[in-house]
């Protein structure tokens, strides 16, 4: 039983790293004639709207009431909540910019920048491979940094920092990953229709209710976020964060392949070399995670 468990974990978890990498560079670069601004709203919206009605399948509202009782870890997703605001957002941008590359940068170095960060903050023990993979990681930064300020892919930079203090600040709470998500969302849920309605006011919105095969699309962007990372949660939970972590790097190797090979994206010698060392860096990182599973 727990051998199928396992495996059925691991396949969530890879058809969820696989629904980043792939399907949804395809669907935010679909619709990022829109503008990737108007793209962030709908996504901020349809996520909390889409979270509201899977809370209310899954029965979940004890635990949100039992959640938000909590002044500190209001406060907390309150933050985290803006963190993963910076990382939808610039994660859009750089899909409708032709910087697929730069984000899947991001993604590479996130692992890596999370064990760093848990070594600083929580005080986790680093062993050698480790230590290897985050010197290597700040090698190739500084690297780029030397070559020229412009080559450092800051796009992925903002991403990698962002979603690791948003996993950093959610490690610091106990909250189901879907009801944490969802307050989050209702935080910035204000804010986004605040800002969507301005944007109908200067009459520079796509979303109109004369174009209805508009508005299913950008409503998509609400189940676009919320299933892979349900596939994800729920393969860690059956097959835990070692494995999954493994797994995990399907997405930033789709998103390199289809950002270089398919959107034809530029890739210069500079970042070329600072990618070598980082594929070296999570090749480590990654025997690191086989040895210790």
């Amino acid at each position: 039983m727990k051998n199928n468990d396992f495996h059925k974990g691991i396949t969530l978890t890879a058809i969820g790293s696989f629904w980043w990498g792939v399907i949804g560079v395809f669907y935010f670069e679909y619709i990022s004639f829109v503008g990737h601004i108007e793209v962030v709203l709908h996504r901020c919206i349809w996520t909390a709207f889409f979270l509201l009605i899977t809370t209310s399948f899954f029965l979940k509202w004890h635990i949100f009431l039992a959640t938000i009782k909590s002044y500190k870890i209001l406060i907390t997703l309150f933050f985290s909540g803006f963190l993963i605001f910076i990382n939808w957002a610039i994660w859009i941008y750089a899909v409708a910019n032709n910087q697929i590359i730069d984000a899947s940068f991001g993604y590479f170095i996130m692992p890596i920048l999370s064990v760093m960060l848990g070594n600083i903050f929580f005080k986790e023990l680093l062993n050698t491979k480790r230590k290897i993979s985050i010197i290597l990681v700040i090698i190739s930064i500084i690297f780029l940094f030397f070559v020229s300020i412009k080559s450092i892919p800051w796009v992925g930079l903002v991403v990698a920092l962002s979603w690791g203090f948003y996993n950093l600040l959610r490690k610091k709470i106990n909250v189901d990953t879907d009801v944490g998500l969802l307050i989050e969302s209702l935080f910035i849920l204000p804010f986004a229709l605040i800002a969507f309605y301005l944007i109908v006011r200067e009459g520079l919105n796509d979303f109109t209710f004369s174009n209805p095969p508009i508005m299913l699309l950008l409503m998509l962007a609400g189940p676009m976020t919320i299933i892979p990372l349900f596939l994800y949660v729920r393969g860690v939970e059956l097959c835990g964060l070692g494995p999954t972590g493994m797994i995990f790097y399907i997405t930033p190797t789709f998103q390199f392949i289809l950002g270089y090979f398919y959107y034809n994206e530029p890739f210069s010698m500079a970042k070329l070399v600072s990618f070598i060392l980082i594929w070296i860096a999570v090749f480590i990182y990654l025997k690191d995670l086989y040895e210790n599973n």
